[in-house]
């Protein structure tokens, strides 16, 4: 199959472009780089001939409502315009569990998007995943003080972004699926412990301060509304196995 990979340099689409590759698929990147814009659509149609499916793992980077609502709405609006036009038969996206019941600017982006394509003609699935392993990381730099890192109290799922990319792979050669069952990784942890792990694995030398954040975003990042309800899917790599790698 030929498999165009929208953020296909980002944490989860390296994974999705070389688990592609190991399953002989053709990937086709969609970035600046190679003259597509999907926020606007410009050079979209041309880059997705002869494409079966579009993966979809952009990000942005904002907790603003209206940002994320707009990055996202343009991103969606714009690839399944082209694929359309295209002849693109599957369109999958990557979503994150727990977004219906956590107020966060971010994740209003994501309940767009995820509308946009269950409300649409174009044949879709969308994959929902807790946060990766990589997050521990990412968390230190959000906000800092010198060598203090503050990292919001959130209790977490963490999977392998690894295993998400395999997961979003399979999606696409099961063909249109609407939502998939989620995925999450094998264990339930605190996030700011992790993050402390990974700055003493890495010797990065951050002082980690946990923080609840305030409000109902904060109440539901620390009572568990961003791991599954359900039994679901869960990846096979701890967190432990991740940072021993």
């Amino acid at each position: 199959m030929r498999i165009a990979v929208a953020g296909a340099t980002g944490v989860v689409g390296r994974h999705v472009v070389d688990v592609a590759t190991e399953r002989g698929h053709d990937v086709v990147p969609l970035a600046r780089s190679v003259g597509v814009d999907l926020t606007t659509g410009a050079g979209l149609v041309a880059r997705l001939s002869g494409v079966d499916a579009v993966v979809d793992v952009t990000s942005v980077p904002t907790q603003d409502r209206e940002e994320s609502e707009a990055f996202f709405g343009a991103v969606t609006r714009s690839l399944v315009a082209a694929e359309s036009t295209a002849g693109v038969g599957h369109h999958v996206a990557l979503s994150i569990v727990g977004i219906d019941d956590v107020p966060s600017g971010y994740y209003a982006g994501k309940r767009l998007q995820e509308r946009l394509l269950a409300e649409g003609d174009q044949p879709w699935s969308v994959l929902r995943a807790t946060q990766f392993h990589e997050f521990a990381e990412q968390v230190l730099h959000f906000v800092t003080v010198g060598p203090v890192s503050v990292v919001p109290r959130m209790t977490s799922q963490p999977v392998a972004a690894r295993e998400v990319g395999e997961a979003l792979v399979d999606l696409v050669e099961a063909g249109p699926s609407g939502r998939a069952p989620d995925l999450a990784g094998p264990e339930v942890l605190p996030m700011h412990r992790l993050a402390r792990r990974v700055s003493r694995a890495r010797g990065l030398g951050r002082l980690v301060v946990a923080v609840p954040v305030p409000g109902a975003a904060g109440r539901g990042m620390r009572d568990g509304s961003l791991t599954p309800g359900d039994a679901g899917v869960r990846g096979r790599t701890t967190f432990d196995a991740w940072l021993g790698a």
